[in-house]
């Protein structure tokens, strides 16, 4: 009878529907979504968003849950982290369509200047928190202003009508904290920042230290100056005293914080230390949630970035960046493995992922970029290149860029040999640019012609950027954010 009973529980349990929820639960850090939430909270969205495709059986799933809430945590205020149970029957042709093939599949989703259409890309990083935190950091908007002494006046004189916020600070860079205060309040306060060393702006608002955060609610109203401490949440409390923050602002801070309308305004004073706001702030069962139109369908998503092509032998390789009249072209010289059909390690893999999504982007954006190509280890160029360029042996995946009409070639040398995308794609715009070191190509790497010792490498930053490409500056600040190593993101 007991044995009977306990059969009839296990049948009941196995008949129960299976949590929706999968992985995270209603108070994770994580906001969970489905096809209708992600139009409305991700793609419709002002701030950078990281999404987690996952399924609740899945084992890397599950090793990756305690860095990606950390990542939540950390990254609460400035960008979204997201999550979607692609083993629940409502999601599974959603995770199709984002072009889902294995678990877990992480994409960050920035915003674009179309509403609704978002840039859309794998993560290719460490699975850590803070490999995620540092790559969403890198792709938050910039909507701050760079002012000085000569365009502050005319900044200050736009938009009249519109409450203006100026941070001034020893820094060349752009922090995360201060960008997301720009997405926050996008199109309710303008915000600029001013170097210490811009000299006439400083004295104009009698500010003697560093950082410090001046609110200017109108053209005929006394300035404010900021004495709390450097936390998102007070500054956020501080700003709303001339506008309410947009109703964007992600869902925790959204239900959480409550302008105060007649927050104290106090002499400068030397700011409180900068601290890491993650630990003080405990996550809500209200995140993600929204109020969806039932009939709103999802956002339609770019396919995956195809593969780059290969170059199979010496003969093509020659042809597409050897010969004297070749531009730059850029070689992913693949590492040899142990049979002909193995698999490439990890490395290599992320590698050609990383370079395959940036050829993706630009393809997708209309922009120039030059080509870009595998070259794998059976084709004896590659040891031919390894060779001529004293590169490592065998067994490690190369990156290189060479141009042999120039006569210059570089080196990718990523840090801890970080092959991810965000890592190559700075080093691919440097290239763009004309930025960074260049060495001379050796005798004999240039068929059918004679390199010459005197000949110098030559810079070339107007020729590899074409008229149409993109200058952000955005993009050029986030460029120069990564060099900061360790440097905290709730910095002002």
């Amino acid at each position: 009878m007991l044995h009977s009973a306990s059969l009839l529980l296990v049948s009941l349990l196995a008949a129960l529907p299976v949590n929706a929820d999968g992985l995270y639960t209603k108070n994770s850090p994580v906001i969970q979504l489905n096809p209708k939430t992600y139009n409305s909270l991700i793609a419709n969205s002002n701030y950078t968003s990281i999404v987690e495709f996952y399924a609740p059986w899945c084992g890397h799933c599950k090793s990756l849950k305690p860095a990606y809430e950390k990542a939540a945590k950390n990254l609460d205020g400035l960008a979204k982290v997201a999550a979607i149970n692609c083993d629940d029957d409502e999601n599974k042709p959603f995770c199709g369509q984002m072009g889902v093939q294995g678990f877990p599949t992480l994409k960050i989703v920035t915003p674009s200047k179309k509403p609704g259409k978002p840039r859309v890309e794998d993560y290719q990083g460490a699975r850590s928190a803070k490999g995620i935190v540092d790559a969403v950091v890198d792709r938050i908007p910039n909507h701050v202003k760079r002012a000085t002494d000569k365009d502050l006046d005319k900044w200050l004189g736009q938009n009249e009508d519109r409450p203006k916020a100026i941070l001034f600070t020893e820094k060349g860079t752009t922090g995360a904290l201060i960008r997301a205060l720009a997405v926050d309040f996008l199109g309710a306060i303008d915000i600029a920042q001013v170097r210490n060393k811009e000299s006439a702006s400083v004295k104009k608002f009698d500010v003697t230290e560093f950082p410090t955060l001046v609110l200017i609610p109108s053209a005929d109203a006394e300035p404010k100056i900021y004495a709390g401490d450097l936390k998102k949440k007070p500054i956020t409390e501080f700003l709303s005293q001339a506008a309410a923050p947009n109703p964007d602002a992600s869902p925790r801070s959204a239900s959480n914080s409550k302008p105060k309308p007649k927050q104290k305004s106090k002499p400068a004073s030397k700011p409180t230390s900068v601290v890491d706001d993650a630990e003080d702030l405990k996550p809500t069962a209200s995140q993600g949630q929204d109020e969806t139109d039932p009939s709103e369908k999802p956002v339609q998503v770019p396919i995956p970035a195809p593969a780059i092509p290969t170059l199979a032998t010496p003969e093509s390789v020659e042809s597409a960046c050897l010969t004297p009249k070749s531009g730059t072209c850029v070689l992913v010289i693949l590492p040899e493995t142990s049979e002909p059909d193995a698999a490439l390690p990890a490395h290599a893999t992320e590698a050609l992922a990383s370079i395959a999504e940036i050829r993706h982007k630009h393809a997708l954006r209309g922009t120039h970029l030059f080509p870009l190509y595998a070259v794998p280890a059976i084709n004896t160029a590659s040891k031919t290149l390894r060779e001529a360029l004293e590169l490592a042996d065998g067994q490690t995946v190369e990156i290189i860029a060479l141009n042999a009409r120039r006569g210059w070639w570089r080196r990718f040398s990523g840090a801890d040999a970080d092959f991810g995308a965000v890592a190559v794609e700075s080093w691919v715009d440097a290239i763009r640019l004309g930025d960074g070191t260049k060495e001379k190509l050796p005798e004999g790497i240039v068929v059918g012609v004679e390199a010459e010792s005197e000949a110098e490498v030559k810079p070339e930053a107007e020729a590899e950027v074409e008229p149409e490409a993109e200058t952000v500056e955005a993009e050029a600040e986030t460029k120069a954010e990564t060099e900061e190593q360790g440097a905290e993101h709730d910095e002002l």
